[in-house]
């Protein structure tokens, strides 16, 4: 029985399935980088396609991921007013150093670096790690989870017939719903505009036809 052993098995052995949801998930993050002069640049950034099952398994780790990233965001800013702009090695870093600003700095900036290697620990890939906490986490800043989306492909893998399914990160991809403005025509307006006129002229012209019918009567 399988009570309480949660997930999928995908077939694969405990460490080859994390490894397999590792690279993955590193896979997905790594879309997003500056790939102009890179010869494997991805088709679509911040999207990869796989099966359906997959993309299902690795969205958790994902999310997880970015939620830490996100969580270490107010650190880092708050470690800015601690920091110095003096390139490394200079005397004027080197004053920094050793004064009490650079131990503020550590105590700031240390929840982020935990962050770092918490996440690094996950993914295995210090790119992505890089990309994750530059890139994506600002994006979300103000978003309470649901960062990705999954959408299953009408079309099967070739092959094997797999599912197949797409994740991809929200809010650069979206479909907008535009409600179309309802069309207006000139010969339209103009039949309203007399049909809004006839009701009058009918009416004055029964009026006079009821004020001559009793002058003809007493004559």
């Amino acid at each position: 029985m399988r009570h309480r052993r949660r997930g999928r098995i995908l077939g694969r052995s405990p460490s080859h399935r994390r490894a397999m949801l590792r690279n993955l998930a590193s896979s997905l993050i790594l879309t997003e980088r500056d790939a102009e002069f890179d010869q494997n640049a991805p088709k679509v950034k911040g999207r990869v396609t796989t099966t359906l099952h997959k993309a299902k398994e690795v969205r958790p780790l994902v999310e997880k991921c970015v939620t830490i990233a996100r969580h270490s965001l107010k650190h880092q800013e708050n470690a800015k007013q601690f920091e110095t702009s003096a390139e490394r090695g200079t005397s004027e870093w080197k004053q920094w150093r050793s004064s009490d600003q650079w131990q503020k700095w550590c105590a700031a900036i240390a929840p982020t670096v935990a962050a770092r290697r918490r996440v690094l620990q996950l993914l295995g890939d210090k790119q992505a790690v890089k990309i994750l906490f530059d890139d994506i986490a600002p994006r979300f800043a103000d978003r309470n989870g649901g960062y990705t989306r999954v959408l299953r492909l009408a079309q099967p893998r070739l092959g094997d017939a797999g599912l197949q399914a797409i994740i991809e990160f929200v809010g650069v991809h979206d479909r907008e719903t535009v409600r179309s403005e309802k069309p207006s025509f000139g010969a339209d307006d103009d039949d309203n505009v007399d049909a809004s006129d006839t009701p009058d002229d009918v009416s004055a012209e029964s009026e006079e036809s009821e004020a001559s019918e009793p002058a003809a009567k007493t004559e």
